[in-house]
């Protein structure tokens, strides 16, 4: 029995046009910046569209600094190589700069955070998460150093635009000599109470990363930024972005070099976006309160934040089901089955009756550590190693809160385009998911 034929959702239409989890929203400006480095044929990786952005983001996070690179994952690539080479040195050109290193990092998140480690030679050490903002756990991170000492760098990530506990995650950092590399692609514009001073996420750790990526918060189509207080760092990445050439008259070249350098007409769209940000995320805050008030009745949650010591941008809305409301469900790498029970509801169950009336969700990020490229690496809990749990000689409860959130969670459709009668359908469809 398909959905549109189950009784439970009888009367409800399905979309004609497909509602988004996340699509740009453009406003007219964007246009006029594409058209000026068109008219004035400053179209490829110099011009002023890149350089009035790199000083509004700036001003906006709060750095001196600002670097437009092609994307979020060319940031955190060059922010990790510029950690490496802080910490141990310049690498041959064969070798990255953190071979043989290992590397705290996020564990619930894109692997776009975790592969440039990959990239330069070390390996990851997964932190799990805590339930309170769904980012990286503290307690588990004091582990972590607790069972590899000599670790030096931090990959950490604030999940859906909401800043992780980065009050107890610098202090532990700081405690350790460790550097952070924070990723802020999904959460700029999110403020955080550090030391009793609000300030951005991007600003807080050692090196900064956003994304303008086509479903971020605001959007050049690609592209992202690398943020730092040092001059230095801001001149290296710069470099690095351009293919590391030296200043010779003809191409020479010291360093290995990257094609990283976000185009003048990418920066034209999102120079075109930057003036929008606070109303987007006034958007997305509203379809974000929006849903707790309507979901309020269901044995679900929204995705949790500190209401104290932060401000999320809340670029999406997500929900996790009450343990004893999920029907059973069953995943493997690349499919699902569930069972549809009376009173209860899973993701899937969920994420299934929304497409049917084309609407698009999706599951929650798998954490990293049960990706298969990954399981061989270490994944550390607030109780230790977090690996091999289920020998019944060992104490513990076994704890995974990045999977126990992964099996009970979904993001829900975050459109700042979508209308509040189309977010109602989405509504009533999660509704009749449970009767």
């Amino acid at each position: 029995m398909t959905y549109e034929n189950d009784p439970r959702f009888s009367g409800i239409t399905r979309f004609e046009k497909k509602i988004w989890l996340a699509s740009p929203k453009m406003h007219g400006e964007e246009q006029k910046w594409v058209d000026e480095a068109i008219r004035t044929n400053w179209v490829s990786t110099v011009g002023e569209n890149l350089n009035e952005i790199e000083r509004q983001i700036a001003e906006k996070v709060g750095v001196k600094y600002a670097v437009a690179l092609a994307c979020g994952t060319s940031a955190l690539h060059l922010a990790t190589k510029l950690a490496g080479e802080r910490l141990y040195g310049q690498a041959l050109p064969n070798h990255g700069t953190l071979e043989g290193k290992r590397v705290f990092c996020s564990d619930v998140t894109f692997d776009a955070s975790i592969n440039p480690v990959a990239y330069e030679d070390g390996e990851a050490v997964f932190i799990d998460t805590e339930y309170d903002t769904w980012n990286m756990s503290p307690e588990a991170l004091e582990q972590a150093f607790r069972i590899y000492p000599d670790v030096k760098l931090v990959v950490i990530a604030h999940l859906y635009g909401t800043p992780g506990k980065m009050q107890e995650l610098r202090k532990i950092c700081d405690a350790h000599g460790a550097l952070i590399v924070e990723d802020a692609a999904e959460s700029l514009g999110a403020s955080y109470l550090l030391d009793g001073k609000w300030v951005q996420t991007g600003s807080i750790g050692d090196y900064g990363c956003v994304s303008f990526n086509g479903n971020k918060i605001i959007t050049g189509s690609s592209g992202g930024m690398f943020l730092t207080d040092s001059k230095e760092d801001a001149e290296k990445v710069r470099k690095w972005s351009t293919q590391s050439r030296e200043a010779a008259p003809w191409y020479q070249h010291e360093e290995i070099g990257y094609n990283y350098r976000m185009s003048n007409i990418v920066a034209g769209v999102v120079r075109g976006q930057v003036p929008y940000l606070t109303e987007h995320i006034d958007r997305k805050r509203a379809i974000y309160e929006r849903y707790r008030e309507a979901l309020s009745d269901l044995p679900v949650r929204m995705n949790p934040w500190d209401e104290e010591k932060s401000i999320p941008n809340f670029w999406l809305s997500c929900l996790i089901i009450d343990e004893d409301a999920m029907a059973p469900s069953v995943r493997g790498d690349s499919d699902y089955l569930y069972e549809t029970v009376p009173g209860k509801s899973s993701p899937h169950e969920i994420l299934d009756a929304l497409a049917a009336f084309n609407i698009e969700g999706r599951p929650i990020w798998k954490p990293m550590h049960m990706q298969p490229i990954y399981r061989s690496h270490a994944f550390i809990t607030k109780e230790g190693n977090g690996r091999g749990r289920s020998n019944a000689y060992i104490a513990g409860s076994g704890i995974d809160v990045g999977a126990d959130i992964f099996r009970r969670g979904l993001c829900l459709p975050s459109d700042i385009n979508m209308t509040e009668e189309q977010q109602d359908v989405a509504i009533d469809i999660i509704h009749r998911c449970f009767r």
